[in-house]
């Protein structure tokens, strides 16, 4: 049995074998990695900037396509009601609240746009409350920046002893309504893209979409990983009717003999 199994006719068998099963395999886990690829979010089509009045109203939910949109700005920063939003980095998608506690704050100023109405804009980061940088640029200003939806109060886990004067937990519309008492207020918030007055620019990312599993790549992968075990199978049938066949050909010999 063994010098059929390493005869040359049999050894360029499992080669053979060997090789099919070996990329069989590998086409299975290319497959496999496009079906997982697909499902991850996508970035999606960055237009050019509008003006942020066109996508943020007033007094309604900010729409989901406006998310993540560049936008553009001009009015004046109302100092008098700027806040800062404890418990944060520079990052906006990293979590705030405690799991941040003391790494920084967001600096978030109104800018009253020419209609009379304020626009939330995070315009940097900073490590310290008292830093310099927070102060508010006077005079007639031109941002751009990302249009983000507003925070719910419940994101974060809050602080139990509660904020000093001045700072807010998450950027919610219906908190800023409350703390701009009388002013009319504009759907979620813009993140600067670029900071003022020495302040730590925060990060944003562009818009992005769910991506859509691909079954398609799965079944093929399913059929990449079946054609390597029929390769197996295979195999065992070529190497187990050799096997009989040589066996066959020692006992003819002998049962003529003995005939």
């Amino acid at each position: 049995m063994l010098r059929t199994l390493l005869s040359p006719r049999m050894l360029g068998l499992h080669l053979l074998t060997i090789g099919v099963v070996i990329a069989f395999i590998l086409l299975g886990r290319w497959q496999l990695g496009v079906f997982q690829d697909s499902g991850r979010p996508q970035a999606s089509a960055d237009p050019a900037p509008v003006a942020v009045t066109a996508l943020a109203p007033v007094g309604a939910q900010l729409g989901g396509e406006a998310v993540g949109r560049r936008v553009t700005a001009e009015g004046v920063y109302d100092a008098q009601r700027q806040l800062l939003v404890a418990d944060r980095v520079p990052d906006v998608d990293a979590p705030g609240g405690n799991v941040a506690r003391g790494k920084g704050y967001w600096v978030l100023t109104p800018l009253r746009l020419d209609d009379g109405t304020l626009l939330p804009v995070v315009r940097g980061w900073v490590a310290e409350a008292g830093d310099p940088a927070t102060v508010v640029p006077e005079g007639r200003v031109a941002l751009s920046g990302r249009l983000r939806p507003q925070q719910g109060t419940d994101s974060v886990q809050r602080r139990a002893e509660g904020l000093p004067e001045g700072q807010v937990q998450t950027v919610s519309t219906g908190e800023l309504l409350n703390l701009w008492n009388g002013e009319q207020v504009r759907a979620g918030y813009v993140v600067a893209q670029e900071a003022s007055g020495g302040l730590t620019p925060v990060r944003v990312s562009p818009p992005v979409v769910g991506g859509t599993l691909t079954w398609r790549n799965l079944a093929y992968a399913a059929n990449w990983w079946i054609f390597a075990g029929f390769a197996v199978f295979m195999w065992f049938h070529f190497v187990r009717d050799g096997v009989r066949a040589d066996r066959d050909r020692r006992q003819s010999p002998q049962m003529v003999l003995e005939g």
